[in-house]
């Protein structure tokens, strides 16, 4: 089975040229004009949702909700023509794996959708990182509780890549451009604080991963 892609865009014309970017790369695309009609097919699990924020009825906002419920780790982008740091920061709260601002160029899309579909798609084996266990191929996190138990940590892929990173770099630390580059995989345009609210979110969720901030640098891990 390809690559399914659902994506929720209620500008008709903006909609229509997106689904062709995305199929002429061999994607099978699902579009959604409207919130509701995506809220229906929220069990579907695609590969990925592309969502605007702005949408009559559900707005993305509430379906990244119920997405996030369902799976913790189906990638999301947010996009969205008002620009504001604060629905940035409250996407990437959600459980959002980028964010594009309109009006961008289809071609971005196309790129940031590849980035992140060959980063969930890279498979490796299991890392022991005390209390953890990070199986790459499964993209999962579990925390030894005790010798009898064990809890699942829901990451999302973004905040995976941002752990498989930091494990990579053996205690190395890392600027914010780099953690950009390597972890969006891209030129990131805008600012830097996407790192640091994607930090934040990994260490509130994997409080024994510790992650020590480089001042006026970047971040490293002290664990490895």
């Amino acid at each position: 089975m390809g690559t399914r892609i659902n994506l929720v865009e209620d500008e008709k014309n903006l909609n229509s040229v997106l689904t062709s970017y995305l199929e002429k790369e061999g994607w099978e695309v699902k579009s959604f004009k409207n919130g509701s009609d995506a809220f229906d097919e929220i069990d579907d699990s695609p590969d990925i949702w592309i969502l605007d924020i702005m949408l009559p009825g559900i707005d993305g906002f509430e379906l990244l909700r119920e997405i996030r419920k369902r799976d913790s780790m189906i990638p999301v982008i947010f996009i969205s023509a008002r620009d504001k740091d604060i629905d940035r920061v409250i996407g990437l709260e959600m459980g959002s794996d980028d964010y594009l601002p309109k009006p961008f160029l289809p071609r971005e899309l196309v790129i940031r959708v590849k980035k992140i579909l060959e980063r969930v798609h890279h498979s490796g084996g299991i890392i022991s990182v005390p209390p953890y266990k990070i199986d790459e191929a499964r993209r999962t996190v579990t925390e030894e509780v005790d010798e009898n138990q064990s809890k699942l940590i829901e990451l999302t892929s973004m905040e995976f890549d941002l752990l498989l990173l930091f494990i990579s770099g053996k205690g190395k630390p890392f600027s914010r451009d780099q953690i950009l580059d390597r972890v969006w995989g891209y030129d990131h345009y805008g600012s830097d604080r996407a790192v640091d609210d994607l930090v934040r979110r990994l260490r509130k969720k994997m409080p024994h991963f510790k992650i020590e901030t480089v001042y006026g640098f970047g971040y490293k891990s002290v664990n490895i």
